[in-house]
């Protein structure tokens, strides 16, 4: 890495160590950069989703050497479109143009890249629009909001042959790279078992009430592919998440993409054979969230390897010495890795190496940014140029959202389920009826 970087890095309010590509991160074949633009070329980008998350990749946007020029800032909520647009008029010269509608942005042909911000049932579809409009996408958590989804996303990616980054940005982590090539290479012996957790202190959430959309929303733009209902009160800013199947994955698809996708990479493993959960409402049961507030899942692999996922949404006991995480175990040790770095444990449980940054990436805070979003957004402009190997192409992290699709699933129809290991479809008849989901007829994804 280049001495500009390196200073680049540590000027933007993150203080990391340079990127880094240890062997075990997943390359791209070189036809997938055949159509791939000059590695000197300015990138002119957009950005879908205005709210708490698209400040994270603004740094790496404005440095210098990035060569990247932002042409739009699109949001279907007015204040939220006027509000980034004031913010960044502060750090760069020119002036983006202010968009409610994605789609009049993918006809622009000028536009090479497009970071999606938007609430989960947008992901794919609007992801797989702009592939197909000839644009590389950075696709944030959760990348689908169905098991089909995802594999239309890798399809997708292939008729088009563009670069797609998903927002799990761990997987841009020094630290993280490091650790799990060394666990890969055998440090802690035969890894058997992971566990990923999340604890939050969510308090009590609006109950729905009918209401007239508010001031400045395009209500019909913002439900785009799921289908019309008529507005409740508080839908549009964050709460969706919880207001039902329509827009958000509940905490699995929020969250838990993070921490499974760390434990799946430091396993080496693929699909499950067997899926199960415990899951339920525990925490103010009168309000207005409908969906399950804390989850125990487990996933069961081949070789007897095994991933237990622990959330706990609105109880904030500090189980395991962090707010989010992920415990390796293995024949002759274990690790701790989060955001900040990880911790290497003998046998006895002492400490025999660690690495921490000194960046600042958010935890369990709403949106936020840092050293690692950073790291994973310059990644993504290396990787349209040419120059590097995305960090989390798209074929795998809609892997890693399987698993979280497997559990909303299991949840759903309150069993347990087996998984054909090979192909990662469910063996359970009532549980493919959620392979996919309801579109607004107009709106499908089409197959590829």
């Amino acid at each position: 890495m280049s001495t500009n970087r390196r200073d680049f890095i540590k000027k933007t309010t993150i203080g990391a160590v340079g990127i880094s590509l240890g062997s075990s991160v997943h390359a791209m074949s070189a036809k997938s950069y055949s159509n791939i633009i000059g590695a000197n070329d300015r990138l002119h980008v957009a950005i879908q989703g205005l709210g708490r998350r698209y400040s994270a990749y603004i740094p790496a946007i404005v440095a210098k050497e990035n060569n990247i020029k932002l042409h739009y800032l699109c949001d279907v909520m007015k204040s939220q479109r006027d509000k980034a647009a004031l913010e960044v008029s502060k750090v760069i010269s020119n002036t983006p143009k202010l968009e409610n509608d994605i789609r009049k942005i993918i006809e622009d042909k000028k536009i090479d890249a497009i970071f999606m911000a938007t609430p989960d049932h947008w992901h794919a579809p609007g992801a797989c629009m702009a592939m197909q409009g000839g644009k590389h996408v950075f696709l944030e958590k959760p990348c689908s909001h169905n098991p089909q989804e995802g594999e239309l996303l890798v399809a997708y990616q292939k008729k088009y042959n563009k670069v797609v980054q998903m927002g799990n940005q761990q997987r841009s982590s020094p630290q993280s790279q490091e650790i799990i090539k060394s666990i890969h290479e055998g440090i802690i012996g035969d890894v058997y078992n992971a566990i990923a957790f999340y604890t939050s202190k969510r308090g009590r959430v609006p109950n729905q009430v009918k209401a007239n959309p508010p001031e400045g929303l395009d209500w019909d733009l913002f439900q785009g592919p799921a289908p019309r209902r008529d507005y409740t009160d508080n839908t549009w800013d964050y709460n969706w998440h919880w207001y039902g199947w329509d827009y958000g994955t509940a905490e699995m698809g929020n969250n838990a993409t993070h921490e499974l996708d760390i434990a799946r990479w430091a396993l080496d493993v693929k699909y499950p054979e067997n899926v199960h959960v415990n899951s339920g409402k525990f925490h103010y049961k009168d309000d207005g969230w409908e969906m399950y507030d804390t989850m125990e899942a487990t996933f069961r692999f081949a070789g007897n390897r095994t991933i237990q996922w622990d959330g706990r949404s609105r109880n904030g006991y500090d189980k395991y010495g962090a707010g989010r995480g992920t415990i390796i175990y293995g024949s002759n040790g274990s690790v701790f890795i989060d955001r900040g770095g990880y911790k290497l444990y003998n046998l006895k449980g002492n400490l025999i190496k660690e690495n921490l940054s000194d960046g600042k990436e958010a935890g369990t805070a709403l949106g936020g940014g840092g050293d690692l979003s950073t790291l994973h957004t310059i990644n993504f402009f290396d990787a349209i140029r040419g120059k590097a190997a995305l960090t989390s192409p798209i074929d795998e992290g809609a892997i890693s959202q399987l698993l979280t699709h497997y559990a909303n699933i299991a949840h759903r129809i309150d069993n347990s389920f087996e998984v054909n290991e090979q192909t990662g479809r469910i063996f359970n008849r009532e549980a493919m009826k959620l392979w996919s989901r309801t579109y607004e007829p107009g709106w499908e994804i089409k197959s590829v």
